[in-house]
């Protein structure tokens, strides 16, 4: 994988990285942390500059969020609402359940979509449930560029710092990536446990 992914940006510089980070915005399991670092690797070594590489990572991301945003549009709230009702008894889920996500998005959705962008994995579908929410799209591309600025700046500029060292970068990111993938289970582990517990309390009384 890294050594397709160095290849391509190799090959085609800014256009190969704008191409990459979107295909890893529709597919998390594509590394950014390879392409952001090696690319500010590449900015030492080659004509590639780091403002560039900013510009083009920066600019495929957007692109990839924006697709999640519209497959989110099409899967909006009256469609979950027909798959509830066909399957709900076997998912327990009901339309209270779905309006009741939906409106927590809408209270702390601009805020999420912003920070989750610097979590690995739901940087990228967090698009989702922001289109599911009919969220506006000019805030949604507004806190959409800026996290992923941040992201990209931060990598890229370690990638140029560290040089060709730039896959000790990488380890360490690998090590965030895990200890947020623990406690993202954690999380929705204890969200299950509380969703039972609650739906069996509701039915009791």
């Amino acid at each position: 994988m890294e050594a397709w992914i160095q290849g391509i940006m190799e090959q085609f510089g800014y256009i190969g990285v704008a191409f990459l980070i979107m295909i890893e915005n529709v597919f998390p399991p594509i590394p950014s942390e390879v392409i952001l670092t090696f690319g500010g690797f590449m900015t030492t070594s080659t004509s590639l500059t780091i403002l560039g590489m900013i510009i083009a990572s920066t600019i495929g991301a957007v692109i990839g969020a924006v697709v999640l945003y519209g497959i989110g549009l099409l899967l909006d709230v009256e469609r979950l609402e027909k798959i509830v009702d066909r399957w709900g008894h076997i998912l327990r889920l009901t339309r209270e359940d779905i309006h009741k996500a939906d409106n927590w998005f809408d209270k702390y959705g601009m805020w999420t979509v912003f920070f989750c962008r610097f979590i690995p994995l739901i940087r990228s579908l967090i698009s989702i449930p922001a289109g599911m929410s009919n969220m506006n799209f000019g805030i949604f591309l507004a806190l959409t560029t800026t996290g992923t600025l941040i992201w990209n700046t931060i990598l890229i500029y370690l990638g140029a710092a560290v040089g060709s060292q730039w896959e000790v970068i990488v380890h360490y990111m690998d090590i965030y990536s895990h200890i947020a993938y623990v406690i993202i289970a954690i999380a929705v582990l204890a969200f299950i446990i509380w969703f039972f517990k609650r739906k069996k309390t509701e039915k009791t009384n």
